[in-house]
């Protein structure tokens, strides 16, 4: 079930967007336009579905708007499923494996399959905003992953491939009982990919500063704060970041460390 987002009535202009929706290939989805979903589990919620597999995508992003009283007291993941929530404003009480944590605007958790994950707004009576992820993953012989409860604050700030003006984050670990990762990738005004990229990897990124060019597929198209990306596998991209003085800055997912099977 699926409703507008702002209950403004009729606008002052003719019908238009920005969204772009490529299947299997690629999406842009401005915040003007998208809609609530009402879901089991979560009450005082507004949740908008981003990717999915009929977008063409292996995982489901969402965007969660918890008001006052917000929660999921269910719990949120499954036997098969990872899950990964990431707080954008307020704060938000988690809780995993019996592990219960306070995150903050730049927090987030990581939980590995059969972790249900609970949350509850903890921004006394204000609204708090977060990303959320989940996928099925994909075990190997050998190898787990395990809980992760962090912050940006305390990441190392890597120079993307050398460029001084382009940092990422890389916010899980390196090692083979992940099967994908986060990161978020801030590039200065005027800095830009050293190159555009092709590669296997699908990606959800979600702008959470400035605006700048993507381009996708060979179409460069205008982004700012608060759109969401998709990108499918192989799909050509790189962006330029432009604006006034605030960085372009997104967090995106990856696909990483296994084979491709036949």
């Amino acid at each position: 079930m699926g409703y507008l987002n702002n209950n403004t009535g009729y606008i002052n202009d003719l019908l238009a967007t920005r969204a772009v929706i490529k299947k299997n290939n690629f999406a842009i989805l401005p915040p003007d336009g998208l809609v609530k979903n009402i879901l089991p589990g979560f009450e005082n919620c507004d949740l908008t579905i981003l990717s999915s597999p009929q977008l063409g995508a292996s995982f489901i992003d969402y965007l969660v708007t918890l008001h006052d009283g917000g929660n999921n007291r269910s719990g949120f993941g499954g036997e098969e499923i990872e899950t990964f929530f990431y707080v954008m404003s307020g704060q938000v009480a988690v809780e995993a494996d019996g592990q219960r944590h306070t995150l903050t605007a730049g927090g987030y958790i990581y939980c590995p399959p059969g972790a249900l994950l609970f949350i509850e707004n903890a921004n006394q009576g204000e609204d708090s905003q977060a990303f959320l992820y989940k996928r099925k993953y994909q075990p190997i012989a050998g190898y787990q992953p395990h809980l992760i409860v962090n912050h940006r604050d305390n990441l190392e700030k890597i120079h993307y491939e050398g460029m001084e003006n382009v940092i990422v984050e890389d916010l899980l670990p390196k090692d083979l009982g992940f099967d994908m990762n986060f990161h978020v990738l801030t590039f200065e005004p005027g800095a830009c990919h050293g190159y555009i990229e092709t590669h296997v990897q699908e990606h959800g990124a979600y702008i959470l500063s400035g605006e700048g060019v993507y381009n996708l597929d060979n179409n460069w198209i205008p982004v700012k704060k608060g759109d969401y990306l998709f990108m499918a596998a192989y799909v050509p991209q790189a962006c330029y970041a432009t604006g006034r003085g605030e960085p372009l800055s997104y967090i995106y997912s990856k696909d990483c460390n296994r084979d491709i099977s036949l």
